[in-house]
């Protein structure tokens, strides 16, 4: 025995021996990168939504050895620090004012949330239980089957995670058959993105089919972890960069006029998180027509369907201000790559579109802020808020309220194993973020556009009645790109005929 302690008494020893597992336990625990404080802020003030649950859903078909299943899952976590990561807070006067049930006022709360110093604690692999749950449902006929799988995947999107508790990861295997299976995967935005699910899953049966022919999981080392993002992160904030990319987004930003749709019903005060999908297509035709268009304005495909969404924002609202947020992936460093975590970084996309615009000279527009947000896109969305400072209300996203994306990454919608296929299914998570997003991706039968909104301001009618002005501006657009934006024409065929009928006098 270390002749130093030799003549402590017990009670001292105890004590310090909790003081050296104190010490271990803290040297696990990380700062926040500032997306994941921005999230842990949102679950501070609305404990129990799932508003940020990433959800994913796949049929399985072959052999399904559910035991290796969990193991895999069980080594994506011993890979991935992110995946057996927690949230702790050092503020004991905000513990303190969630365990009383928060009896101050909104205002003062958002203050103290504000006020408190979060971490991220590193967990052992060894310490998270497996979070694969077996569900058999051979048993039931197959109307049952599907009516029980539908409702269990809807309360998997709808299930909250309690980001003290790890892993901030579960997984349902469904077993429909000996030979089909569902498998739902659900993961909290503050750890993952959608560049991590496509991580995780390609990991996963990588890693499942090395165990299945009994071999080593061959997979790159990571040279860094998700905890080394966000110490950097708060390193870069130091350098002259942070300063001169600051300074572009005060000024792009400045005398910003908040984008103010018509809805169905008035904002409520506290959201719900409530939210809907509503699903179109564009033609191959229109497809091709649009990256043809795309080519001869010397823009990208993002930059012209962004103008089509923007001039429909401008038409639905009256306003020539008009902002929309985007994301950009942020793994600019090859170390990145193979790396679980939250990296994606939200872009305010502001442009100002005025009635006598060419659809020309709007795109030349859209395609130079486009250019200058991702040059700048280093800034975290989160800290640029803070030091912004604008009107923060609950029930309003802060710079942007709509939101659109373009997914230019090929999706595969089947993994092949020697002994397994796995097919993507669409979880049809019934959650929304923002007011309205509009996500887009060119397939081989031609762009896919899914709308989700909230249905605390929307109803679906007046969502696929927006769609339809979508498809309808774009055809005008392809039709004539030089006329002006006010020419445009928006109503669809049926609303055409309708407004003729309306304006018959005939009897």
């Amino acid at each position: 025995m270390n002749p130093s302690i030799a003549h402590l008494s017990p009670e001292q020893k105890r004590q310090l021996l909790a003081k050296l597992v104190q010490q271990k336990q803290q040297a696990r625990r990380f700062p926040l990168s500032f997306a994941q404080q921005r999230l842990w802020f949102l679950d501070q003030l609305q404990p129990g939504s799932a508003a940020y649950n990433l959800p994913a859903a796949f049929r399985l078909e072959g052999a399904i050895d559910s035991s290796c299943l969990a193991t895999s899952l069980q080594l994506l976590i011993q890979r991935h620090e992110g995946l057996r990561t927690s949230f702790g807070v050092h503020n004991h006067v905000h513990n303190q004012i969630n365990r009383t049930g928060n009896k101050n006022t909104n205002k003062n709360a958002n203050r103290d949330i504000a006020q408190s110093d979060p971490y991220q604690q590193i967990h052992s692999a060894a310490s998270i239980a497996s979070p694969l749950t077996i569900v058999d449902l051979r048993a039931l006929p197959t109307s049952s089957q599907h009516r029980l799988m539908d409702s269990l995947m809807t309360q998997d999107c709808l299930q909250p995670f309690d980001l003290s508790r790890p892993p901030l990861l579960r997984a349902t295997l469904l077993h429909l058959s000996e030979t089909v299976a569902i498998l739902l995967v659900t993961l909290h935005h503050i750890i993952a993105d959608y560049w991590s699910l496509r991580i995780l899953i390609r990991e996963l049966t990588q890693i499942y089919q090395a165990l299945r022919l009994g071999q080593a999981p061959a997979l790159p080392d990571l040279p860094i972890q998700y905890a080394d993002y966000a110490v950097w992160q708060r390193q870069w904030l130091n350098q002259a960069e942070h300063a001169t990319q600051l300074a572009y987004w005060c000024d792009q930003l400045r005398d910003q006029t908040p984008l103010q749709l018509p809805t169905d019903f008035p904002r409520p005060k506290t959201p719900s998180g409530r939210g809907a999908k509503h699903a179109f297509q564009l033609t191959p035709e229109q497809t091709a027509a649009l990256n043809q268009l795309s080519r001869e304005s010397n823009t990208t495909l993002f930059m012209t369907l962004l103008a089509v969404f923007q001039i429909l924002l401008h038409r639905y609202s009256g306003q020539s201000d008009i902002s929309v947020g985007s994301t950009a992936t942020n793994r600019n460093h090859p170390e990145l790559s193979h790396l679980v975590g939250l990296f994606v970084n939200n872009l305010v996309l502001r442009t100002q579109i005025y009635p006598h615009l060419s659809v020309h000279q709007l795109l030349q527009q859209v395609r130079e802020v486009t250019l200058a947000a991702y040059t700048h896109q280093t800034l975290p969305y989160e800290y640029l808020v803070e030091y912004l400072q604008p009107d923060r209300q609950l029930n309003i996203n802060p710079l942007f309220q709509v939101s659109f994306v373009l997914h230019n990454t090929p999706q595969q919608s089947v993994v092949d194993l020697p002994d397994l296929k796995l097919h993507y299914l669409d979880p049809a998570s019934p959650t929304a973020r923002f007011d309205l997003s509009l996500d887009m991706a060119e397939t081989p039968a031609g762009l896919v556009g899914v709308f989700e909104y909230n249905r605390d301001l929307f109803q679906p009618e007046t969502i696929a009645r927006l769609a339809g002005h979508f498809t309808t501006l774009i055809d005008g657009i392809l039709a004539n790109p030089n006329q002006r934006i006010a020419e445009l024409p928006l109503l669809t065929d049926f609303e055409r005929e309708q407004q003729v009928g309306w304006n018959s006098t005939e009897m």
